[in-house]
């Protein structure tokens, strides 16, 4: 019956009242939260393309140029290591990857959402044989430092850079005549990437560089460069000038490229013989002492109302005409 309370099955409570239930305080909203989107599968520890990656990690050993894969660290990652630079988002990742910058670790952050970069940029750090960690958001945004990263970053270690002695050897030993180019003034990555891949395309042996006030081979430089930093050594001087001198005292002819320089560039006369070409600044040119040290300074002949052109391209025309004069020696 409708009104019969003791009814078959019914469970009778007495002595209870109606009032405030006891509660979690919070504590089981973490069980409730999504954890996002499935990671990519060389991520999943026991899904066969991860082990795959791991096992072509372990045999590879380093990764390209010869750095070696950082070790899994309890921890998360860090942030605060000077020695490294960290390359944050999705694009600038991919683009490092795909150009073979050498890196020690990517990092993903957890729950990142999955989209064609990030499977990719797995998938060539794991072919690479770089450390993939998966880490908490909140590492990634210390190392961001206010920065967007996407959920992903790529933690490359410091770049070799050789002596000016060893730069002379590798020169002399190279069984042309040497070519070497010195920057003077240039603060830009990437005017540095670029002289550097410019470098390599017109057979020149290296680059010199000022130890300070200076550009320096960091992942912008690596990425414009194109991979040519993984082949052309690249050294710091203490004292540019001084560097240049004794250059000038083993046999080496000085060429500074400046807008104002008074000798253009179709009488430069000493393209054959063993040459430093110096590349000052679009803005501020030659520094006064390195252009004294200077045996000649050159200029591109312009058309029109132009006054210079960009660093990189103006260092790019000169070392064209060089190889054009030492390939009708």
């Amino acid at each position: 019956m409708a009104g019969n309370s003791s009814r078959r099955g019914a469970i009778r409570k007495s002595g209870t009242k109606k009032g405030q239930v006891s509660g979690s305080g919070g504590k089981g909203r973490r069980s409730l939260r999504g954890r996002g989107a499935t990671p990519p599968k060389e991520m999943r520890p026991y899904h066969p393309a991860a082990k795959k990656a791991a096992k072509a990690a372990k045999t590879a050993g380093t990764a390209p140029g010869g750095a070696q894969p950082a070790r899994r660290q309890s921890g998360g990652a860090r942030r605060g290591d000077a020695a490294h630079e960290n390359v944050l988002g999705r694009n600038p990742v991919l683009e490092c990857l795909r150009q073979r910058v050498p890196a020690t670790t990517l990092f993903v952050a957890v729950g990142t959402e999955n989209d064609e970069r990030l499977t990719e940029a797995v998938q060539l750090a794991a072919e690479a044989g770089i450390s993939i960690q998966e880490v908490p958001r909140t590492d990634l945004d210390r190392m961001s430092t206010g920065g967007v990263h996407q959920g992903v970053a790529l933690q490359i270690p410091p770049f070799r850079y050789a002596h000016p002695d060893e730069l002379l050897d590798h020169a002399r030993g190279s069984g042309r005549p040497p070519l070497i180019v010195a920057l003077d003034n240039i603060t830009d990555p990437r005017n540095l990437g670029a002289v550097i891949r410019s470098v390599a395309a017109f057979g020149g042996d290296g680059v010199l560089i000022p130890e300070r006030r200076s550009a320096s081979v960091t992942a912008v430089a690596w990425r414009t460069s194109a991979g040519a930093a993984a082949r052309v050594p690249v050294a710091k001087a203490t004292n540019m000038t001084r560097t240049l001198k004794s250059w000038q005292k083993a046999g080496f002819q000085v060429a500074g490229l400046d807008a104002g320089g008074e000798t253009s560039i179709d009488d430069l006369d000493v393209a054959v013989d063993p040459l430093v070409l110096v590349v000052g600044s679009e803005g501020k040119g030659l520094s006064r002492l390195v252009r004294e040290t200077c045996d000649r300074v050159v200029n591109v002949p312009m058309a029109g109302e132009m006054e210079s052109l960009n660093a990189s391209v103006a260092a790019g025309v000169v070392l064209a005409e060089v190889a054009r004069q030492r390939r009708a020696q």
